[in-house]
């Protein structure tokens, strides 16, 4: 029964880490006309499931991705500035070599692994490194769209075009989402059809709630600049990734989920006040 545990934590891992890519598909539809918002979302989350199913087929090709291609130092990065972006190994602090107070004592250098794994440069690094940069300017603009208030452009003939160019940056971001979560996912499960099945059931599970996601996002501005800031925090995290440096997600992912309950919070503040309050009816006074 140990494929059944994997099937359920890979099915689980894929639909919380899928949950940036419905925010960033549900923010894309919100630009386009009602009408095509559905089969928006519908072909954007059929790309990703496409786009996993393709890379776990040729998940050897997958795994090579990670392989260096060429190192920093190649190409005049110095020495010590690689070494700069390796965190020290723990036990370094005062004292870890038994030196005596006031004696001085010569800084630890990081390990020859670590440097290697920070001077050496993958296609995955590249991947991940233009896709959060990607993912950052994209969101800083949506961001810039909601305050100046722009409108779209309502003529068919820049909606098709819209709608074409929407699909292309979903495609786009879903190759770097699938990329980072197929990786992930082969370390978690060594049977493919285990990860297939993962993969679908995720898929379907964000198919049936991505409409109502876009549509509360949608109907909320403040949730709409939150999930924009998760995007920007999401695409740091991937350019971090791509140069070497690891970070926790679930920190993030749990400053996220405290950061919207935060802003639920705020929101039923608003809708109380907003409402009339009920004035009691003055008890008669007895003579």
């Amino acid at each position: 029964m140990s494929w059944l545990f994997a099937l359920i934590t890979l099915t689980l891992m894929e639909t919380v880490l899928g949950i940036d890519n419905i925010i960033f598909i549900s923010i894309l539809c919100g630009r386009l006309p009602e009408s095509q918002r559905k089969s928006a979302r519908n072909m954007g989350l059929a790309a990703a499931m496409g786009t996993r199913l393709i890379l776990l087929m040729c998940i050897n090709l997958v795994m090579s991705l990670t392989n260096p291609v060429f190192n920093l130092s190649d190409v005049g990065v110095p020495q010590a500035a690689i070494e700069a972006l390796v965190p020290g190994p723990p036990g370094t602090g005062h004292g870890a070599h038994g030196t005596e107070e006031g004696e001085a004592h010569e800084p630890v250098k990081p390990s020859p692994e670590a440097v290697a794994e920070v001077n050496g440069v993958s296609v995955k690094d590249l991947i991940l490194l233009v896709g959060g940069l990607f993912l950052i300017f994209h969101s800083i603009m949506e961001i810039h769209h909601k305050l100046e208030g722009e409108e779209d452009d309502e003529e068919g003939t820049s909606k098709a075009a819209n709608y074409w160019g929407i699909i292309t940056q979903i495609a786009v971001l879903d190759l770097i989402f699938s990329l980072d979560s197929v990786i992930t996912a082969v370390g978690m499960a060594n049977q493919i059809w285990v990860m297939v099945l993962a993969v679908i059931i995720s898929i379907g599970i964000m198919m049936a709630f991505a409409g109502h996601i876009s549509d509360f996002v949608d109907r909320n501005p403040t949730i709409k600049i939150l999930a924009l800031s998760f995007l920007i925090l999401i695409g740091v995290l991937l350019v971090a990734e791509g140069i070497g440096t690891h970070f926790n997600k679930g920190y993030v992912y749990f400053a996220m989920a405290f950061s919207l309950v935060v802003e639920l919070i705020n929101m039923r503040v608003r809708v109380d006040k907003m409402l009339p309050k009920k004035r009691k009816k003055p008890q008669p006074v007895a003579i």
